[in-house]
């Protein structure tokens, strides 16, 4: 691969660190202010339109599709960097409408969506008009293991009946959410497990879609965008929603979760960044036993192990966007799960350090680090846990001396 990005890639990093330098980082204060002092905090802070809007007036949008007409038909490997920009603040993806989980949502429409479809929900959610939400995990059983799900998805006449319990549904505590994709079981007893599954389309608003709760992470319950359980008791929708076919839910989100794993590792390695800019700013100007803390070896140390260990795992996120781009996301698969193990867990040994260096200010609000410490601990499960990948890992390299 060549490590060298591409002109078209340094041009928009150029745009995207510009943008982020005099729009994103001053408006992170105002987002808090304003989720604090609105009537509820599931209301969108409007700083986050003002920034959607300038965004989009700079053609800095919809950046995530790969060679796509309806995005900047950059390839995987010419957006990792700018996604990795991205992700050094926690408001940022949403400001370009490169977010969770409307990125993977728009990208199933746009793969495997009818017309119908994609006039319907692709196109609002491609205007950053409406946002979307992903309906997969199940409390009651080991969803890691996704032919696990119960839900139901019946067909009646014209209409498919869905039933099921859901949670950690993100992005369905925002009021513009819209549109769930769900997953479900069409075809329980096919004797292949992995044709039992379909994904189908369900409008938010839909009778029978009840919110039981929001759920905290680490007490966090990252309003407004959140995580919902989510109960759906006889739902109806037309046939026309089914996604590509029945049988075929295992297919899309295979093809959902290789660009999407990618994308959340290349904004862990900006989280990385900005929380080891922190700790080098933290350290030069902090004094203890008459000494700054950058003068200490174990600060030092700290510093440097956390530069090899972001670097190294920079490289093995572009080696995996290379393997897409050139041999596809299945050929792709051990790479794309290795830094799913190794960068989540990179980027927490890293704000860990930061916070060390911090001192007790580090798990409190003064800093973004114990924010950035919880959210990177959920992805050693968002998008199949560290276990699941290791197991496939393992498998695929005993495969190679059989």
């Amino acid at each position: 691969m060549e490590f060298e990005y591409s002109k078209r890639t340094k041009e928009y990093m150029e745009q995207v660190k510009d943008f982020m330098a005099k729009y994103i980082y001053p408006a992170e204060k105002t987002f808090y202010e304003q989720l604090r002092s609105g009537p509820t905090r599931w209301q969108v802070p409007p700083i986050i339109e003002e920034l959607k809007v300038r965004a989009r007036e700079r053609g800095l949008w919809n950046l995530f599709l790969p060679e796509s007409q309806r995005g900047a038909g950059l390839t995987n490997l010419e957006y990792a960097p700018l996604c990795e920009v991205m992700g050094r603040s926690p408001i940022a993806p949403e400001a370009f409408n490169c977010s969770a989980p409307d990125t993977g949502n728009m990208e199933v429409l746009e793969r495997y969506g009818t017309a119908e479809q994609k006039t319907q929900w692709l196109e609002p959610l491609l205007e950053g008009k409406i946002r979307s939400a992903f309906a997969m995990t199940e409390p009651k059983v080991a969803s890691s293991d996704a032919t696990n799900i119960e839900a139901s998805i019946v067909r009646d006449g014209d209409h498919y009946v869905i039933n099921g319990h859901k949670w950690w549904t993100s992005g369905i505590g925002d009021p513009r959410c819209q549109i769930l994709i769900f997953m479900g079981k069409t075809d329980p007893g096919n004797p292949d497990k992995y044709k039992q599954q379909s994904q189908i389309l369900v409008p938010r608003d839909a009778p029978g879609v009840k919110v039981i709760r929001m759920l905290t992470v680490f007490g966090y319950d990252d309003a407004p965008h959140g995580h919902g359980e989510v109960l759906f008791e006889n739902v109806r929708v037309p046939v026309s929603n089914m996604i590509l076919g029945e049988g075929r839910g295992f297919e899309i989100a295979q093809g959902r979760l290789g660009p999407g794993r990618i994308h959340h590792c290349m904004r862990q390695i900006g989280v990385a960044e900005r929380a080891l800019e922190t700790m080098c700013t933290r350290a030069m100007s902090r004094v203890a036993f008459g000494k700054r803390l950058a003068e200490s070896d174990i600060t030092l140390e700290r510093i440097a192990q956390s530069r090899i260990e972001i670097d190294q795992a920079r490289l093995l996120v572009l080696n995996a966007a290379y393997m897409m781009d050139t041999v596809g996301n299945k050929a792709a698969k051990q790479a794309i799960a290795e830094i799913k193990v190794a960068v989540p867990n990179m980027t927490l040994r890293v704000v860990d350090r930061a916070i060390q260096v911090h001192g007790g200010g580090g798990v409190s609000q003064e800093f973004p680090l114990a924010t950035m410490w919880a959210h990177s601990r959920t992805l050693r499960f968002a998008d199949g846990p560290d276990e699941v990948h290791r197991r496939q890992i393992g498998r695929l390299e005993l495969r190679k001396h059989m």
